[in-house]
């Protein structure tokens, strides 16, 4: 594994990749923590159900916002792959299809958000329609951590690669090594542990860190 070479090339597609990495970071959090997050209550069907048909247009925003976020990531995946593919082609590749499937996944899951949203908003002869919703909508709480599965293992690859790459700090290619083992941590629990699930969650925080600093280190690349 040789280390990279800067060129004005390189610094101007790590710079898109961070403005990508903003937006991931602003409407992931945003989808989640802000928006459809507060509506959700995985323990009260009927509350859960009150509250989204209350705020239709922020439940919809919120599956508008994961739908930029999965696209988006999938461009960063393709520009990150084009920035390391010269220092280690077979790893750079490897991390590029992880975080593809990642975004698959997770788009792929907004079709639980969907089908919840029809049945609370055209079943209206549906016995129970707030339960039958709730279960498509912790389907794609599932979904979600399935994606970060594979998201974790591409966390460790571009960790490596950021680590050996000659242009960014070793501190970066720790902190998302790092994230990778809590994503694949925190995904394993909820899928085989879910009752260890909120104990663990505040080690997320360390993932938000270590992902927002390297997307502020690509935003401020500059070329040799």
């Amino acid at each position: 594994m040789t280390a990279l070479t800067l060129t004005n090339d390189i610094a101007r597609r790590a710079r898109l990749s961070g403005l990508l990495y903003l937006v991931i970071i602003v409407t992931g959090l945003g989808a989640e923590l802000g928006l459809r997050g507060p509506l959700i209550d995985l323990s009260d069907a009927d509350a859960t159900a009150a509250a989204i048909l209350a705020a239709p247009g922020r439940f919809r925003l919120a599956i508008a916002a994961d739908l930029v976020m999965a696209l988006s990531d999938a461009g960063l995946a393709i520009l990150l792959y084009l920035i390391f593919r010269t220092m280690a082609p077979g790893l750079a590749l490897s991390a590029m299809v992880f975080r593809l499937v990642q975004a698959v996944l997770i788009a792929a899951s907004l079709m639980a958000l969907l089908t919840a949203w029809l049945v609370l908003t055209r079943a209206e002869g549906l016995a129970d329609a707030p339960t039958l919703a709730l279960v498509f909508l912790d389907l794609h709480a599932h979904g979600y951590d399935l994606g970060l599965v594979f998201f974790g293992v591409n966390s460790l690859m571009m960790g490596l690669l950021v680590w050996h790459s000659g242009i960014f700090a070793k501190v970066f290619g720790a902190g998302l090594a790092l994230a990778g083992l809590v994503y694949l941590t925190g995904s394993g629990l909820r899928l085989l542990a879910p009752e260890w699930s909120p104990v663990f969650a505040p080690a997320y925080a360390l993932t938000i860190l270590a992902e927002t600093a390297f997307c502020l280190r690509l935003l401020t690349q500059r070329g040799p």
